[in-house]
């Protein structure tokens, strides 16, 4: 029987239950709860950061083990700063703490939800930077025997939105520290809608800090009111031939270069230009400040919620022949499932 609410724990805000939470302060921790868990008990488990990045659809059968790892250690040379930062750290508080230690560059990345054990699964990005343009390398734990390795970036298999451990590390394995490369030589990265405005010679990284919580603040729902996990949907890439049949019928379609000839479009672009944003289902919605964001209005269920992202998939092929891919993980009563199977 489900005992155990994990409302709180989820930033969609759905109200689930789980068998059992369980909070882990080192690996020690994790390795018992994962034994307990799988061994013991023959109940699946799901590590979880701030749960800003899943959708519950359903009540889960099994263990929420926490990752509350945490410490920061910093090296330097003369050229770099490297900060070893376990996983249970929150990934906010790490970035206001190496601009206040002077050592600026991940500013852009500021005020995305979550715990630095999250950043190289997704490969966070935001206004023009990537997680994967600091990280040197990222130490993993293999719970079913205790196992650890080291992944350099390039094993990382780093791509948008994209990394190995969403899929040949995506079972059994937990993330225990990153470590993170920051150059001494400070470069201000303002080419990205919201940031244009700064002079690069003189602007500070506090002020790119500040703006991007503004900014951030405008477009995303407080998920306390709101339940939602941020970007429902990846952007998707098109080849070059796709961007310009639709950059000749949509003229002020946002296309960004990416690369190998490859070129990214706005997810939200899309869905906005279907006459989707504000759209409802049931307790479902999609944003109405940022189409590319489905919220929670209190009491919507896993269901409504697929329904939904659904149904905007549909319009956007039917309308650009393009099929977005969601961002957000489904979980089920026994884990995680593929998106395809129920979209």
């Amino acid at each position: 029987m489900n005992s155990v609410a994990i409302k709180s724990l989820n930033t969609f805000r759905m109200n689930v239950f789980a068998k059992r939470i369980v909070v882990a302060l080192t690996e020690e921790d994790l390795l018992k709860a994962w034994r307990q868990a799988t061994i013991l008990d023959n109940q699946p488990i799901l590590i979880l950061g701030g749960g800003s990045n899943v959708l519950f659809l359903e009540n889960y059968m099994g263990t929420i083990l926490l990752n509350r790892i945490r410490g920061i250690t910093i090296k330097e040379s003369k050229d770099a700063w490297y900060l070893y930062i376990h996983s249970g750290e929150i990934w906010n508080r790490l970035v206001n703490f190496s601009i206040n230690q002077n050592m600026p560059g991940l500013e852009n990345l500021a005020f995305i939800p979550g715990y630095v054990g999250t950043a190289p699964i997704q490969n966070i990005g935001a206004y023009g930077v990537e997680f994967c343009q600091f990280c040197e390398y990222v130490d993993i734990l293999q719970l079913d025997n205790g196992k650890k390795y080291r992944l350099n970036k390039f094993e990382c298999c780093f791509d948008y939105r994209e990394s190995i451990f969403k899929h040949s590390y995506r079972n059994n394995y937990a993330i225990i520290a990153v470590n993170l490369r920051i150059d001494k030589i400070w470069k201000p990265i303002i080419h990205y809608n919201g940031l244009t405005h700064f002079n690069v010679n003189r602007v500070t990284p506090r002020q790119i800090l500040n703006r991007i919580f503004l900014l951030r603040k405008r477009k995303i729902p407080n998920p306390l009111f709101q339940g939602n996990a941020g970007s429902f949907f990846k952007n998707p890439i098109v080849d070059a031939k796709t961007a310009k049949i639709l950059k000749n019928k949509y003229k002020n379609i946002p296309i960004f270069s990416v690369k190998n000839n490859q070129f990214r479009l706005s997810a939200g672009w899309l869905i906005e230009k279907c006459q989707l944003k504000g759209y409802k289902m049931g307790n479902a919605e999609v944003y109405n400040k940022q189409a590319l964001i489905l919220v929670n209005n209190g009491k919507a269920t896993g269901t409504e919620l697929i329904l939904l992202a659904k149904y905007i998939r549909d319009k956007v092929s039917e309308k650009f022949s393009i099929w977005l891919e969601p961002e957000v993980r489904f979980i089920a009563s026994q884990g995680e499932i593929d998106p395809s199977k129920i979209l």
